[in-house]
Formats: C-alpha cells, sequence, structure tokens
C-alpha cells in the first residue's frame, strides 16, 4: 500500500490553515504537504508538526503572485534575479521544517517570449536551483501540469519532464507526477509509471474530471496502488485533491484501501 500524505491546500478548506494539522492526524495521516508556508513563521508550522507527529514531506518554490494569476516565473527570463531570491527563502524555509522535496512551478510561457528562449530560461534557472538545493541534501523536482485548469502553462507532459531533466543534469532533479494532471494532459498512466518511475520521486493525486476524490470520476486507483507496490515505488502520495462533500467523509476511498492492504497481508501470511 503506498504511503498518503494530506495535502494542507486543498483538504480541510473550511478551517484556518494552522488547524488542518490536527484535522489531518485525527484523520490517520503520518504525512503531510502544502503548496505554500509563506505566509507564516517556519516556528508556527513547526510547532503543529512536532505536536502532532507529523513529516512535512513537499512544498513549493515561491510562485510569483499567485493572486494574479501566476503559476512560477522559472521560464520567465526577465524575472530570473527575482527567481534566485525565491531559491533561497525556499530553502531557508525547508530547512527550518526539515523538508527534502521542493517543487519549482515552471510557470506560463511568458508573452512576448519565444518558446526557445523561455526554454533555456527554464533550464538555466532549474540548473541553478538544484545547485543550490544539493548542498542541503534537498531534491528538486517539476511537475506537468494540464493547460485546461492552467492555459499557457509551460511543462506540460512526462515525457517533456524527463527530457528537461536530462538536459539539466542535475542528480537531484527529479519529476513530481500528478496523476490527475497527466490523466487529463496524455492518460495511459499504468504505462507512463512504468516507463518513467526511475525520474519520480513525488506522486500526487486526484480523480478526474473533477478533481475530487478517488472513486467520483474516471480512473482505476485500486489498479494504481497496486501497480505502485508492483513497481516498488517506496515514495509519498500526496492528496491533493478538493473534496467532494466534508474533507473527513472524503476519506471513505483511504479506508477502503487501508483494509483492501490489510487483507492481502493476511493472504500472504
Amino acid at each position: 500500500m503506498p504511503k498518503f500524505a494530506a495535502n494542507l491546500s486543498t483538504l480541510f478548506p473550511d478551517a484556518p490553515f494552522l488547524e488542518r494539522f490536527a484535522l489531518a492526524r485525527s484523520a490517520g495521516f503520518d504525512a503531510v504537504e502544502f503548496q505554500f508556508p509563506y505566509a507564516f513563521e517556519p516556528e508556527q508550522i513547526v510547532q503543529r508538526l512536532r505536536r502532532y507527529g507529523l513529516e512535512l514531506v513537499l512544498h513549493n518554490l515561491p510562485p510569483g503572485d499567485w493572486n494574479a494569476g501566476e503559476r512560477g516565473i522559472t521560464c520567465d527570463p526577465r524575472r530570473s534575479a527575482e527567481f534566485r531570491d525565491s531559491v533561497g527563502l525556499a530553502i531557508d524555509y525547508a530547512l527550518e521544517l526539515g523538508v527534502k522535496r521542493l517543487h519549482c512551478l515552471a510557470g506560463k510561457l511568458p508573452s512576448n517570449v519565444p518558446q526557445e528562449r523561455a526554454h533555456a530560461c527554464y533550464v538555466e534557472n532549474l540548473r541553478y536551483a538544484a545547485a543550490q538545493c544539493r548542498p542541503h541534501g534537498i531534491d528538486l523536482l517539476i511537475e506537468p501540469i494540464n493547460t485546461r485548469d492552467i492555459p499557457g502553462y509551460f511543462l506540460t507532459g512526462s515525457r517533456q519532464a524527463a527530457a528537461v531533466i536530462e538536459e539539466c543534469g542535475a542528480d537531484n532533479l527529479f519529476m513530481q507526477y500528478d496523476i490527475y494532471h497527466m490523466q487529463r494532459m496524455e492518460g495511459e498512466l499504468a504505462g507512463t509509471l512504468r516507463q518513467y518511475l526511475p525520474l519520480i520521486r513525488h506522486i500526487q493525486l486526484a480523480d478526474v474530471p473533477g478533481r475530487h476524490q478517488p472513486g467520483t470520476g474516471e480512473i482505476n486507483f485500486p489498479y494504481l496502488y497496486t501497480l505502485l507496490d508492483e513497481l516498488g515505488y517506496d515514495g509519498w502520495v500526496g492528496c491533493e485533491y478538493h473534496p467532494q462533500g466534508e474533507t473527513m467523509a472524503s476519506f471513505g476511498w483511504l479506508a477502503q484501501e487501508r483494509k483492501r492492504a490489510a487483507a492481502l497481508l493476511l493472504d500472504k501470511a
């Protein structure tokens, strides 16, 4: 059975952010992830991680102006200095919070910037960020995102991400594979996971089309969980979905998976 982490940016939306740690623990999670910690002092988050015995497995680099619709600035050659400052801030938080994986949002293709120039900037900035993360034992992750949800996003497929990783040549640069985004962009989830698992260090999930909990859409999640076990994936799977109904009630799929995994262990015994 994969290890599941609660994404506190999407789950428990009716609770203030700092109260969501307790809710994740009460739901049986041992780990959490979230998008951005920067609105809080690191110690505020550290206190809650310690209080509830939770591991923080992932957060993102600063995205630019999120409220204005920016979704990263890594591919924007006009903002490289700002990007480099954001890398330092993210690492400072990661060191305080004990995080070993940072996701670097690519951003949207900037207006009036040719694709080739944006690509060159993206690769250069990723090399810089990976080099800054390496001495601290931090992996840098890139995530392909679907263009229905974020039109114009620069990194859109697993093949593109793999090619970028190879071009960068950084030994701590890996892929963050989001099942929801990749089902919308390319399908072939099982084949893609088999092909690229050596490059994948974090997985996230939500069902398609609504981005709700597993079982509300078209994806055969029990098959994928079994596949991940068969492939030997030992990383975290982040539950980055928008609950359909109350968050606690949305964990029925997780209870079923735990029962299924327990039954399999009994059969093997």
